[in-house]
């Protein structure tokens, strides 16, 4: 954070490889040249992966996310590279330095554990090729990239947050830490609100886990609409995680403060999370859209190839944006004060806190938001609006209720969802402004995702007979 700092540079200057003056064009076609097949190559290994059934395999099923990232890294620094020695530039700017050692640093890592995943893949067709199957499943396969793509954006993000933070060290400006100065509550109610805060956040916990292992014991809940739901849960405890936990311990420690670091790690999570439960109910919403106006064709178009594609886009739209706000948020230098009214390190708030130049952080926030929040939520509009025109047209009352079961859990959920936003963001506030906005995030950041499993298992008849089974199953074994 700096701008106003006089040893901060703007840019760098990139001295390249060693190269003689007269042979660079030579060396930047011949650079080129296999920067050109390494994508053509690498986009014809996942076109034939994608057309070829028999290639649909998990060893293949890795391969491809392996073609696109040797892509990717090599976009990372090639095409500059190359640009570099076409023009004579050797220039690279702060913000294009950060951000090519985050992308860097993240499909770095992101090739090592899918080589890792394709090493363990080959062990279990070599070493036990009788149960090949049943141990390489296509859960088993999705749960290994999402957690390989999760690992290298953490490591990746950590590396780039502390190399901003080294960099503008010596930033007289820059707070070291902030506080927060959390919820409207007395002091002798915190033991009370922190015991009952505490206990919202272990059912959300326990309650989301409770799902995803339902899911994942029960063969019925393998389709697709459990899929996501499954994923959803656990986006309901992370996304929980990140704000809850310091609340509670600044309540019942009576302290307030959190580091610079964490603050900025907490404005990314709180972001990704966010981003990431706005897409996964949008499929979710395309899912009963397919199921209820398109049944015949619901096993063909919501494959397994689709979901699992859906999810990585949801990813990987919510990396970008949050890293987006990150890296902007992490380039002001000067702050008013480090007092944030929140119990939270909200973006907003830190932004009105800085002193610098945030233009170009308001500038993004509408454009981004519309991507990740709006268009999605038009999207879940229009399915719904598409669903209600095919439920019209059904005869049967007994039709109509079996239609409306099937998306009715999605729709409470989406209506807590959009319904906190909007409170949140899009109605005027009052003059207690700060206090209704920490209010309502608690019901968008703890009592949501709370209710969530609650909504999800009373209203769903699959979900209570799956749990019945396997309680069924657990008293006979005794």
């Amino acid at each position: 954070m700096r701008r106003d700092n006089e040893s901060t540079v703007s840019e760098f200057i990139l001295l390249g490889l060693p190269i003689r003056a007269e042979d660079q064009a030579v060396y930047s076609a011949l650079i080129l040249v296999m920067y050109l097949t390494t994508v053509l190559g690498n986009l014809l290994i996942i076109l034939l992966i994608r057309l070829d059934s028999h290639l649909h395999t998990p060893m293949y099923f890795f391969l491809s996310h392996l073609a696109f990232t040797d892509m990717s890294f090599s976009s990372v620094t090639a095409p500059k590279m190359v640009m570099n020695m076409l023009t004579r530039s050797q220039s690279i700017s702060y913000a294009g330095c950060i951000t090519q050692v985050y992308f860097f640093s993240y499909f770095g890592d992101l090739e090592s554990f899918l080589l890792t995943s394709m090493a363990y893949d080959r062990y279990v067709a070599i070493c036990h090729p009788l149960h090949y199957s049943q141990i390489m499943s296509g859960n088993l396969c999705v749960l290994l990239v999402v957690i390989s793509m999760a690992s290298s954006t953490a490591n990746s993000l950590v590396h780039t947050l502390l190399l901003m933070k080294r960099m503008e060290k010596d930033n007289e400006s820059t707070v070291s830490e902030f506080i927060l100065l959390g919820l409207p509550i007395r002091a002798e109610y915190r033991g009370l609100y922190s015991a009952l805060f505490l206990a919202m956040y272990l059912t959300t916990v326990l309650g989301n886990l409770l799902i995803i292992l339902l899911i994942r014991l029960d063969s019925h809940l393998h389709t697709p609409m459990y899929f996501f739901l499954s994923h959803l849960a656990f986006t309901d405890i992370s996304f929980s995680s990140v704000t809850a936990p310091k609340m509670l311990i600044n309540m019942l420690t009576h302290s307030q403060s959190i580091s610079y670091s964490g603050c900025v790690s907490q404005v990314y999570f709180y972001i990704f999370f966010g981003d990431l439960d706005s897409f996964l109910l949008t499929s979710m919403a395309y899912d009963r859209y397919v199921a209820i106006c398109h049944p015949l064709h619901y096993t063909s178009i919501m494959s397994q190839t689709l979901c699992v594609l859906l999810l990585v886009v949801s990813w990987a739209l919510s990396t970008a944006n949050s890293l987006v706000h990150t890296l902007l948020l992490a380039r002001l230098s000067h702050f008013r004060n480090n007092t944030i009214p929140h119990y939270f390190c909200d973006l907003s708030a830190l932004l009105k806190l800085s002193s610098s130049d945030i233009t170009i952080n308001k500038m993004v926030i509408l454009p981004l938001g519309t991507v990740v929040i709006t268009l999605p939520f038009i999207c879940i509009l229009v399915s719904y609006g598409c669903i209600g025109v095919t439920i019209m047209k059904i005869p049967s009352i007994k039709g109509i209720c079996k239609a409306l079961s099937t998306c009715g859990s999605h729709l409470c959920v989406v209506s807590l969802y959009y319904g906190a936003i909007i409170g949140l963001y899009f109605v005027p506030s009052s003059n207690n402004t700060n206090d209704q906005d920490a209010i309502v995030a608690v019901m968008y950041t703890v009592v949501i995702p709370m209710l969530n499993p609650f909504i999800y298992s009373l209203r769903n008849q699959e979900m209570i007979r799956a749990l019945k089974n396997i309680l069924s199953r657990r008293l006979c074994s005794q």
